[in-house]
């Protein structure tokens, strides 16, 4: 007997699918029924397995070579996404139900450092792609369609550190809230998801096979570990699913609860 499962007939667009925190939303998706559409920009070999293991899985999924941060991105991302997606969604034109925009890039650098093309990079990929990935893919998202936002703990804490990527994520979150305002006659709720330190290959370097980093990245969260990326997708999960019908409009924090 087949167990009907809670995205069945769904389709979903991830961007920045093939890897960390993406990859784990494009698998919980797909094994939850729907049909994954996943962006990448460079690492074609990642986005391939990304599919593989959905396929796998017995899910159905397809990998657009769609780089963000320049004009045009959102376009070339949508055209690309329209003549794919029929494949392996047949019958359901190039509709979409799910968008995660998820797809983003870190600029680890204090104020006196950070130079006007810094600047522009991180806001290009941040915030102007989400942006127009929405605006758009609002013909093709269908009426009780769900948007969800991957935003980052550091738009709610100070850190000078990474003073630019914070005040892209703050610029996420209020994308987020307008978008509940703007959709919600149509029954499409927007929510965003922000993540503390997630144990991915963007920390590898300075995170694995370093306990002293790994305690200290623990001890900042009141569950006492560091974040997974399975962690982050099952809450979008959940956001995705019909279960989270009544919430619009919020920032989930997926940070284990750093400095509450």
């Amino acid at each position: 007997m087949t167990t009907n499962r809670p995205l069945d007939g769904k389709t979903a667009l991830v961007t920045g699918g093939s890897r960390g925190i993406g990859r784990a939303i494009a698998e919980r998706l797909g094994r939850d029924g729907a049909v994954v559409a996943l962006t990448y920009a460079r690492d074609q070999a990642a986005a391939d397995e990304t599919v593989a293991r959905i396929r796998k899985d017995g899910g159905r999924a397809v990998a657009l070579h769609a780089p963000l941060g320049e004009r045009g991105d959102a376009a070339a991302l949508w055209s690309a996404f329209d003549a794919r997606i029929t494949e392996h969604a047949p019958g359901t034109g190039p509709a979409v139900d799910i968008i995660v925009n998820n797809a983003g890039i870190g600029m680890p650098s204090a104020l006196p450092a950070l130079t006007e093309d810094d600047f522009d990079r991180v806001f290009a990929v941040n915030v102007r792609a989400p942006f127009f990935v929405v605006r758009e893919g609002l013909t093709r998202l269908r009426d009780g369609g769900r948007i969800i936002n991957v935003s980052s703990g550091a738009g709610r804490l100070a850190m000078p550190v990474a003073i630019a990527y914070g005040a892209t994520k703050a610029a996420l979150d209020n994308f987020t809230l307008n978008l509940a305002q703007e959709l919600g006659g149509r029954g499409i709720t927007a929510n965003a998801v922000a993540p503390g330190i997630i144990d991915t290959d963007v920390n590898a370097d300075w995170l694995r096979g370093n306990p002293a980093a790994e305690a200290e990245a623990a001890a900042r969260a009141a569950l006492g570990r560091v974040g997974r990326p399975d962690d982050v997708a099952d809450i979008v999960a959940f956001l995705a699913s019909h279960d989270s019908r009544w919430i619009t409009g919020k920032v989930l924090d997926a940070t284990g609860g750093v400095r509450l």
